[in-house]
Formats: C-alpha cells, structure tokens, sequence
C-alpha cells in the first residue's frame, strides 16, 4: 500500500511542474503583489497628503461661502509662464443680482462665478486648489442640496487662510456699504432674503412729530451703553412695540430705522407654518450679527388658533407663553433690539407689553396736520406757486 506522504509529495510535485499551474501561481502572485504595492502607495500617498497639504472645507450654510465665491471672483495680476496657464477657471455658474433705479428701470449684474469641480488660484505666491461640490444629501430643513466649497494648499502656506477670508469679509462689507440686509426664519436657520437693498433715507418716512426723534434717541442710547447693563446685571436687550392703523408706516420706519443706525433687519413671522415655541426660541438666540428683529402682527398669531387647514393642520404652533419666555425667559437670548408691530394693541396681553418685554410704546396713527404738510414740502417744497422751481 503507498505511503499517503509519499502520494501528496508526487501529486505537488506534478502540480508545479505543470507549466499552466505554476504560471497560474505566478499570476496570483503578481496579482497580489500588485495590490498589496498599490495599498501601500494609497497610504503614503495620503500620508503625504495628510503631512504636506491643509484643507478648509466651507459649508454652503456658512456666510462666508459667499463671501469666498466673490472672492475667487476678483481679478488676479497675471503670474509666470506655469502660473498663468494652471491658474484658470474653465467652468463657471452665474449669479444675477437686480437693483432698481431712481426713475423705474432697473439694472441687473451678472455675476461669474466658480462653477463646481475643481480650479486653481494663485494668491500671494501661494496656489490654493479649490473644490466645489454639489453634494447628493439635501438640508432636510430648506430641501436644497447641500453644497461645500474646499480650500487646499501647502502647509508651509496655511497662513494664507486668514488673509482669504479676511479679504473676503472686506469686500463682503464693501459690496454692502450704503445698503441695508434682510433676513428671513428658514427652517431652523436664518437666510439672507433677497439682495441687500438700497438704504431708505430716516427723513422720507414723515411720522408725527417728535416720534421718529425719541425712537431713534432711544435706540442710540441703547447701543451705547452695554456696560451700563453688564454692570448692573440687567439683560442686554430692548423692545419697541409700533402699533397703529395698516399702512401709516410702521415696517417702513423700521427698515429706515435699521439703515440710520447700519443694522439689519431680520424678520419673523409668527404666523408662519410650522413655527414653534422651541424655533421661536432658537431663533431669537441665534440672531445674525448687528441685527435688529422684527416680529410684524404680533396679535395675528393668537387669533383664530382653532382654525385647521383642509388637511386638519393648523399651521403655526406659537403659544403666547412661548413667545413671552422667547423674549424675556431664563433661556432668552442678549444683545437684542426687537420690535413688535400691531394694528390692535387692545388685542394684547399686558405680560406681553410690560417693561422688560417691551420696553417703549409709540402709535403710528393716520396722517396729521403735520405729517401733511411734511410730506408736501418734501415732494414740492422745490416748486412755488406758479409751478415753476425755485
């Protein structure tokens, strides 16, 4: 009978000395070489990567991605042979804003923009590769995609992150200058709504006499004096209630208000559908910066609450205890000026309007005598009585 050992050896023997086995073998052997090689490669390339290269990845949520898309914009001196050919934009998105002019045409800007993929720039001797990329998820609070903008250079150049955003944020302010920014409540976050409009001038909102100087005396004083309310531990914020009949000019004197003083304007509308306590809250915690906030119809959200839609939902969900402890509860946010419009302040709640909450009440009514002959001088003070200028 064989020996099994001596059968196993004969049968490995024949095996390698099968030239497709053994040829097979040596496949397998490169194959596996070969992957394990390039593994290694993957690794040391990322390494490297990871050693040499930073990257800064910039969230479409973020205000500074616009602002570095207007930069990447600008025009850039043109470098060396090799800088001026690598260092071009070959795919492009536009942008138009809109602006109307004093006469009724308006005028529209285009603007190009880095589309998505990938470009390189040179700044300040640095090349800085940008990425930007359309992502497949969706902000499950807006529906739109989210999209993500990435910086890369060289380690030795990561400096230069500073320098990009700090000019950024200066063109950013330039390209604001003489414009007032609204803000609108979107989902749990606050969005730029509209371009930045032209700011209205104080003195062509004709008010009753002495209304707009107090208000705005009021708020003036306010702003200087944040120390005064540290010191004495009393919660840095102010609110202003405006109350009259519709269309005597409450918003408008408010979004003049907010360009007399370079502030913006971020709205809230109670009555908006899904509006919550907790949002409400959120909201008024998480301001954009140099900002005042104004919350229109404050009544209109506590009335009809038992009316439901066709699909048996009611809409916004705002109790009136929420907004009181949104304004002034333990968890209310500081450094805020609020201002409530009604046209029926008899349909308000005295917690509402106490000191604290609402710190100043002014009626906007109807024009007066006054107003009237404001408004008269202002539109034809320049003319006399022969209808010819002065």
């Amino acid at each position: 009978m064989p020996d099994p050992s001596t059968t196993s050896l004969t049968t490995l023997d024949a095996l390698f000395n099968n030239p497709v086995f053994a040829g097979g073998i040596g496949l397998a052997g490169l194959g596996a070489s070969a992957a394990i090689g390039r593994r290694f490669m993957i690794l040391g390339a990322s390494t490297i990567k990871r050693r040499l290269l930073v990257n800064l990845e910039i969230s479409k949520e973020d205000p500074s991605y616009q602002w570095i898309l207007a930069w990447l914009c600008l025009p850039r001196p043109p470098g060396g042979f090799i800088a001026s050919r690598i260092t071009r934009v070959h795919d492009y998105s536009m942008r138009t804003t809109g602006e109307q002019l004093e006469g009724g045409p308006s005028s529209a800007t285009f603007l190009a923009q880095p589309g998505y993929g990938r470009h390189i720039v040179q700044h300040k001797n640095a090349f800085i590769l940008v990425q930007r990329e359309k992502q497949s998820s969706h902000n499950m609070n807006t529906g739109v995609p989210h999209e993500t903008i990435t910086l890369r250079t060289l380690y030795a150049h990561r400096h230069i992150y500073a320098d990009n955003f700090a000019e950024a944020h200066e063109l950013a302010a330039t390209q604001r200058e003489g414009k007032t920014v609204v803000y609108k409540s979107s989902g749990m976050e606050w969005r730029q709504f509209g371009d930045a409009r032209r700011k209205r001038p104080l003195s062509s909102v004709i008010l009753d006499e002495g209304v707009k100087e107090r208000i705005l005396d009021d708020v003036t004083d306010f702003l200087g004096r944040q120390q005064w309310y540290v010191d004495r531990g009393i919660p840095y914020r102010r609110g202003y209630l405006l109350y009259g009949p519709p269309g005597s000019g409450k918003t408008s004197f408010i979004q003049a208000l907010a360009g007399e003083l370079n502030l913006g304007v971020a709205m809230i509308n109670l009555s908006e559908r899904g509006m919550t306590d907790d949002k409400l809250a959120h909201f008024l915690t998480k301001l954009p910066p140099r900002t005042l906030v104004l919350l229109e119809d404050a009544d209109a959200a506590f009335v009809n609450r038992k009316q439901v839609d066709s699909e048996g939902y009611s809409g916004a969900t705002v109790t009136f205890s929420g907004l009181l402890n949104a304004l002034d509860g333990v968890a209310a946010g500081e450094e805020r000026i609020a201002f409530l419009t009604t046209n029926h302040i008899d349909r308000l709640d005295a917690a509402l309007i106490r000191p604290g909450r609402v710190d100043m009440i002014e009626r906007i009514d109807e024009a007066t005598r006054y107003q009237a002959a404001e408004m008269w001088d202002r539109f034809y003070g320049d003319v006399d009585k022969d209808g010819n200028g002065k």
